[in-house]
C-alpha cells in the first residue's frame, strides 16, 4: 500500500546531460539512491521530461524495474515549450514518458509551465477518463490561471490535485500571493521545489567554495553567496538544536510551512538526510528567526522559466 511522505525525492538533476548541475554520473550510479529511498520509506519520486530531455525519466524508469508498480509514487510533467507538433502534443509527450518510465499510468501529471491555459489544461481531461493519470497539477502558475485550470477541470468532472511552484526562504512568492492558502483551503497539495536553491543552502557552497565555475548554477548563485552567509549560519545554528544539518533545516522548514518539498537528491547520504526531516518539528520561534534573517537579503533567485509574478 502506497503511502505520502513528507517530502518527495527530485530527479532534475539524474543524468544530466544539460550540464546545469553538472552531474554527469553514470545511471548505475543511481539504483543505490533509488534502493535506499525505499529502505527509508520514501517512495514518491518527482521527474519530467524537461529534465535532461527525458534523461531524467529513463534512469527512473531504469531503477524502478522491478519495484511493483503499486509501492512507489510516480509524477512527471508536460514541458508546453517543448511541445511536439502533433494533433495532441500532451498525449503525446505523455506516450514517451511513460515509455521511458516503464509504467503504464503516473500517479500526479504536471502543466510545467502557464504559458496557455486554455490550450493545455482541457488536453489533460481525456489522460484523466483513461485512468492513464491518477492527479493533475499545474507547475510555475498564477492564482488567476490556477482558478481557471480548477473550473475547466470541474466542467468535465475532475478536479486540479497540486500546484508545484518555487517556494524557499528566498523566495516565498506563492505564499505572498495568496497560492499557498488557496491551496491549503481548497484540498490542494502545494509541491515546493528549489527548498534548497539547488545547493545555495546547504553550507556545502561558500565565498571560498563556490559552486564549480563551468556549472550553470554558478552563474545565478556565485556572485550572491556573500549576502546569504547570515541565513546559511542561521539555519546550521537553529538544526543544531535537532541534530539536522543547514539543508535539514531548510527542508524541515518548508514542511512547517505547509508544504510538500521536492528535495533533489544525487547521493544515497542526501536520501537519508531527507529522511530524518520527516520526524522534526521546527518551533514558531525558529520559523520566525529564520524568516527574518532571510527576509533581509537581497538575493534573486528566480528563474528564467517562471511566471511572471515572480518577477
Amino acid at each position: 500500500m502506497k503511502t505520502t511522505p513528507n517530502v518527495v525525492l527530485g530527479t532534475w538533476a539524474w543524468g544530466d546531460t544539460d550540464n546545469y548541475f553538472g552531474n554527469h554520473d553514470d545511471p548505475a550510479h543511481f539504483q543505490a539512491v533509488y534502493d535506499e529511498a525505499l529502505k527509508d520509506g520514501l517512495n514518491f519520486f518527482d521527474t519530467a521530461y524537461a529534465y535532461s530531455r527525458g534523461n531524467a525519466e529513463k534512469i527512473l524508469g531504469r531503477v524502478s524495474a522491478k519495484t511493483p508498480r503499486d509501492q512507489i509514487m510516480i509524477s512527471t510533467k508536460f514541458t508546453p515549450r517543448m511541445a511536439p507538433k502533433t494533433v495532441d502534443p500532451v498525449a503525446t509527450m505523455f506516450a514517451g514518458s511513460r515509455e521511458r518510465l516503464h509504467t503504464d499510468y503516473v500517479d500526479y501529471y504536471w502543466i510545467h509551465h502557464d504559458d496557455d491555459v486554455e490550450t493545455w489544461t482541457p488536453q489533460l481531461i481525456s489522460l484523466l477518463q483513461q485512468g492513464l493519470v491518477k492527479h493533475v497539477g499545474v507547475s510555475n502558475h498564477t492564482l488567476p490561471e490556477i482558478k481557471r485550470v480548477q473550473e475547466i477541470l470541474g466542467a468535465a468532472g475532475f478536479k486540479l490535485s497540486g500546484v508545484q511552484n518555487h517556494f524557499s526562504l528566498l523566495d516565498q512568492t506563492s505564499a505572498r500571493e495568496g497560492v499557498l492558502d488557496y491551496c491549503h483551503q481548497n484540498g490542494l497539495t502545494f509541491f515546493a521545489y528549489m527548498v534548497l536553491e539547488q545547493g545555495t543552502l546547504t553550507g556545502k557552497y561558500t565565498v571560498d567554495h563556490p559552486f564549480p565555475a563551468t556549472s550553470s548554477r554558478a552563474k545565478v548563485y556565485n556572485h550572491q553567496l556573500p549576502q546569504l552567509t547570515k541565513l546559511v549560519a542561521k539555519l546550521a545554528t537553529i538544526g543544531r538544536a535537532h541534530q539536522l544539518s543547514a539543508a535539514q533545516t531548510a527542508m524541515a522548514w518548508a514542511v512547517a510551512k505547509g508544504t510538500l518539498p521536492i528535495i533533489g537528491v544525487t547521493k544515497v547520504a542526501q536520501v537519508d538526510q531527507a529522511a530524518q526531516v520527516a520526524a522534526t518539528a521546527l518551533s514558531a520561534t525558529e520559523m520566525a528567526e529564520l524568516d527574518q534573517v532571510a527576509s533581509a537579503t537581497q538575493a534573486d533567485t528566480v528563474g528564467f522559466w517562471e511566471p511572471d509574478f515572480q518577477r
